[in-house]
């Protein structure tokens, strides 16, 4: 009978410890089971997998992101506009305009089945913006609507290139004119980028032919000019009527001065011409300075030297920035310094131009060329000899009272068709003598009383009654020769 075996004995700690320690020589044994024992995680083999995923896209969205810029910059374009560039008012009227010649062109009516479908495909404005002007003539509350691409992103087709638009409004306003900053930016690619010069060469032509036969008057909004309202149709000069050959020696030295830019150049002569227009209400400062403009096609930039906030820095400022082939009006420009004292109801004690920021601006080191300045003073006895001086004002001219020519002048001008025999006019002249309203009333208030009197030749001769017993009695300063004209 066989005895039994004895129990195996258990191993000691030590024996365990000697028994998962590596082998000597096989140091990476431990790395590669541990490695091992990780992949073979399905755990972690899913968050390695989520985090390498994570990772390449990351990348692979900045690589896209570069690479679409990096292609924009290399294949496209932008131009970007700003408000208060001239370009920009031009821009939305052509882009008006070409949204309104695309939309004729797409009618139904037009073209055959194969047109309308590729009009339809066409790129076109979906947001606009209406502009609305009150008609001033014809049916009462007619108005006129123009409708302007909207402020957001549009597509255009110009020939053969697409162009993006993007017009964006800020929150930020311009604090002298309170409108709102706007920029335009337009797109295409790079190789269309010719495209731009031939719009802004159409939206500039195109705006030559809306003011043609029209003056702008330009105001001074904050650092710059703006036009102020819609453009006027211009005046003819034979409408204002002065003494006889005042006008014309004006308009030949105007006209004289505008031919001899090289004269002055080659000679070292500051390139700018004043003129003073001086004498009582009424007698045609303004009106002859309006039709002189329409005369020579430019415009007028009206400064009032007693705005508010118009100082020494900001005056020489805008009479260096004057828009091109702009006449300079300064108006009552005694009132300017004659009531610099004076504070009106809210405390306001005038503008801060200084006399001698006025004097700088007009023929100073910092001043403009290429300028034709014009004042105007019922009072020039007001006015200092400093700013009327040669240099500053060429010529000066006196405006007065309406004289025997004028009177006749104005009467031919109202009713050459009703009085064709000229019997009228010797009734009104020796009424005129008779009452002593030779050079004693303005040609302004005969105006009124002809257009009192449109279509009536006896109602014009029996007003002058009314006419002689209204007007006050002159100043003796005011005594002089009608249309004394004298150059410097």
């Amino acid at each position: 009978m066989d005895s039994p075996k004895p129990p195996a004995s258990s191993p000691s700690p030590s024996q365990q410890l000697a028994s998962n320690a590596p082998l000597e020589g096989s140091e990476g044994f431990g790395l590669s089971a541990y490695f091992a024992q990780l992949t073979g995680n399905p755990f972690f083999t899913a968050g390695f997998g989520l985090a390498a995923l994570a990772t390449a896209a990351r990348v692979g969205q900045k690589g896209l992101t570069h690479g679409a810029s990096l292609l924009r910059r290399r294949m496209l374009v932008d131009l970007e506009i700003t408000r208060h560039d001239h370009a920009y008012p031009w821009l939305l009227l052509w882009m008006t305009n070409f949204h309104r010649a695309q939309a004729g062109a797409s009618s139904p009516s037009q073209g055959g089945i194969l047109s309308s479908l590729i009009s339809r495909i066409n790129p076109r404005l979906h947001h606009l913006q209406v502009s609305t002007v009150q008609s001033q003539t014809g049916p009462a509350h007619a108005a006129h609507f123009s409708f302007v691409p909207g402020h957001g992103k549009h597509i255009l087709r110009y020939g053969s290139s697409f162009i993006f638009v993007d017009r964006q409004r800020e929150k930020a306003f311009n604090l002298s004119t309170g409108e709102p900053f706007e920029t335009i930016t337009l797109t295409t690619l790079y190789s269309h980028r010719n495209v731009f010069e031939e719009i802004f060469a159409e939206a500039h032509k195109m705006h030559q032919q809306m003011q043609e036969g029209k003056t702008v008057i330009y105001n001074a909004m904050g650092p710059d000019w703006t036009p102020f309202g819609e453009a006027k149709r211009k005046r003819p000069l034979d409408s204002v009527i002065l003494e006889r050959g005042v006008k014309e020696r004006i308009v030949l030295d105007v006209k004289a001065f505008l031919a001899a830019r090289t004269w002055y150049l080659d000679r070292g002569i500051p390139y700018r011409r004043g003129y003073l227009l001086y004498g009582p209400p009424g007698t045609g400062k303004s009106s002859f300075i309006q039709a002189l403009a329409g005369h020579l096609d430019f415009n007028i930039a009206i400064l009032n030297v007693s705005q508010r906030g118009l100082h020494d820095d900001r005056l020489s400022h805008l009479l260096t920035k004057i828009p091109p082939r702009t006449i300079v009006l300064l108006e009552d420009v005694d009132v300017a310094f004659a009531n610099r004292r004076k504070q009106d109801a809210d405390g306001y004690s005038g503008a801060t131009v200084t006399f001698s920021g006025l004097l700088n601006a007009l023929d100073g080191v910092a001043s403009a060329e290429e300028r034709i300045v014009f004042l105007t003073t019922n009072y020039v006895e007001r006015l200092d000899e400093a700013l009327i001086r040669p240099g500053r004002v060429d010529m000066t001219v006196r405006l007065g009272e309406a004289t025997e020519y004028q009177m006749e002048q104005l009467w031919d001008r109202f009713y050459a068709d009703f009085d064709a025999s000229g019997e009228g006019k010797r009734r009104f002249m020796a009424k005129v003598t008779d009452l002593g309203l030779k050079n004693a009333v303005s040609t302004a208030a005969l105006q009124g009383l002809f257009l009192y009197n449109k279509d009536d030749v006896e109602g014009a001769i029996s007003m002058l009654d009314g006419l002689a017993a209204s007007r006050g009695r002159r100043e003796e300063e005011n005594v002089e020769l009608p249309g004394h004209v004298g150059t410097r």
